[in-house]
């Protein structure tokens, strides 16, 4: 089990370190943003590549952060009871919802973006609009980096937590809420 829950430990800190890249592009889309408004209002000039490219950004910090917020509890839930839950209680939730709710959606939303993204990069897809962004395959290869980062981060989950329910006196530790702070009881 050990062995195991290293690896989940590697997952959090690739889902971690991924979460605080796409925190460092929150500035840059404020910055481009801001750029756009004051090209356009003040000196009346627009460059639509650049008004794309800011959407797009946020995009790319939405799908590269989902796990991280995954992992820090982050992500909105009916928490009434899961709080009020044990740990083997927590622990089985969690597996269930890997199994049952995440897992699936990851399938659905990976395999209907392949051919999606494939085709994107076949044909070098860029922006309908005229002078607009000239590499739109790339933005949209992060749909399937949003669902491999999922997977990954939700089988980090389903370790800790089946570890938690095969074991709760040893690792009943890793159900505890890491929202606070963002550290995981196990690597702090």
């Amino acid at each position: 089990m050990s062995v195991l829950l290293a690896f989940a430990g590697l997952i959090d800190r690739l889902t971690k370190a991924c979460g605080l890249a796409a925190m460092w592009l929150v500035p840059l889309v404020v910055l481009v943003a801001a750029a756009v408004m004051v090209l356009r209002y003040l000196f009346l000039v627009g460059y639509p590549w650049l008004s794309e490219s800011y959407v797009w950004l946020n995009g790319v910090i939405f799908m590269v952060s989902a796990a991280y917020v995954l992992q820090i509890e982050g992500h909105v839930r009916v928490d009434v009871l899961y709080r009020k839950f044990g740990t083997r209680a927590r622990a089985l939730v969690n597996v269930l919802g890997v199994l049952l709710l995440l897992w699936p959606a990851m399938y659905v939303i990976g395999t209907d973006s392949i051919p999606i993204v494939e085709r994107s990069w076949r044909t070098h897809e860029a922006s309908p609009t005229p002078d607009g962004l000239p590499v739109m395959y790339l933005f949209k290869t992060f749909i399937l980096v949003f669902c491999a980062l999922l997977v990954l981060q939700g089988l980090s989950l389903l370790l800790k937590s089946l570890a938690s329910l095969v074991d709760p006196d040893r690792w009943g530790h890793l159900m505890e809420r890491r929202s606070e702070g963002g550290q995981d009881q196990a690597h702090a």
